[in-house]
C-alpha cells in the first residue's frame, strides 16, 4: 500500500528584494509503500534538504504536491500543523535535539504528553520501545551523561512512540562514530523489519546501503534511482558509489 506520493513537486525561494530566484525542487515525484525503507542521496545543493523539509510540514512547496497516506500536507491548516507532525511523523535528527534538562525517558515521552496521553499509557509504549533498543537502564539519565549512540537510540525511540506513519531520518549517523553508526543502522533495519516505514536522507553511502531502495537527487529532480533486490549491504554500497562517482562526473547512470 502506498503511504506516501510526491507528484511533481516543486520550490523556488526568492531573494528578499525580489531580484533572483532559485529553483531548489524542479518537479520530483516518487512513492513510498508503506514498510519500506528508502534513502535519498545526492550532492549538497542538490535539493534533498528543501524535500525533507517539505515532507516534514515544515516548508511548503511552490507547486505538485505531498499525499501521507491520503492525505494532502498542503490541506492541513497552520494551527494542526504541530498536531499532525506529532500525529503522523517520526523525526530522527543528526544532533538528536534531546532537552538536556530532561531525562532520556522524559525526552522519549515527550510527543505522548503533549498529546495528553495517560501515565499508564506512557509507561505501556515505553518498555517495549525501550527494550529493543537496549536503553532501558539508561532512561533516567540525562543526555549529557550517555555517549553519542546511546542519545541516537533515545531519540530513535522518541520518532518510534508514536507509532508514526513514517520516520523521517535527516542525516542520523551524521553526528556519530563509527561503531555507534553501525549499530544505529541495525537498529532502522530491526524498526524496518518489524514495519515501520523509513525515509532517509542522508551523505553516507554506508548508511543508505542498508536501505531498501535509494533515490538520487540531482539539480532538484529524481535522477536516478536503485533497487535492493537480492544484493546485500556490500554489494549495494558498490551500486551506490559508482552512481556517486557519475553524478560528480555528470554523466547518465544506466
Amino acid at each position: 500500500m502506498e503511504i506516501l506520493k510526491v507528484s511533481d513537486l516543486k520550490k523556488t525561494y526568492t531573494s528578499r528584494m525580489g531580484g533572483s530566484q532559485v529553483q531548489a525542487l524542479k518537479g520530483v515525484t516518487f512513492s513510498v509503500e508503506e514498510g519500506e525503507y528508502v534513502a535519498i542521496m545526492g550532492e549538497s545543493g542538490s535539493g534533498k534538504t528543501t524535500l525533507l523539509n517539505i515532507l516534514a510540514a515544515l516548508d511548503k512547496p511552490t507547486g505538485g504536491s505531498v499525499m501521507l497516506d491520503e492525505k494532502n500536507l498542503a490541506e492541513v491548516k497552520d494551527s494542526a500543523l504541530a498536531s499532525f507532525r506529532r500525529e503522523n511523523l517520526g523525526f530522527v535528527f543528526q544532533e538528536f535535539n534531546l532537552l538536556d534538562t530532561f531525562s532520556l525517558r522524559d525526552n522519549i515521552l515527550l510527543p505522548l504528553v503533549l498529546s495528553g496521553k495517560s501515565v499508564a499509557e506512557m509507561k505501556e509504549k515505553l518498555a517495549p520501545i525501550a527494550a529493543s533498543l537496549g536503553i532501558e537502564k539508561i532512561l533516567d539519565k540525562y543526555p549529557y551523561e550517555v555517549s553519542g549512540g546511546q542519545k541516537q537510540r533515545a531519540a530513535a525511540a522518541r520518532a518510534l512512540i508514536t507509532h508514526p506513519k513514517i520516520i523521517l531520518a535527516d542525516e542520523p549517523t551524521g553526528a556519530l562514530d563509527s561503531q555507534s553508526s553501525s549499530d544505529l543502522l541495525r537498529v532502522f533495519e530491526q524498526m524496518n523489519r518489524d514495519g515501520q516505514t523509513i525515509l532517509m536522507v542522508t551523505h553516507s553511502t554506508d548508511a543508505a546501503s542498508h536501505a531498501n531502495r535509494v533515490l538520487f537527487i540531482r539539480d532538484g529532480v529524481v535522477f536516478h534511482q536503485i533497487y535492493r533486490g537480492d544484493c546485500t549491504n556490500e554489494q549495494l554500497y558498490q551500486k551506490i558509489s559508482d552512481t556517486l562517482t557519475m553524478l560528480r562526473k555528470g554523466g547518465e547512470v544506466r
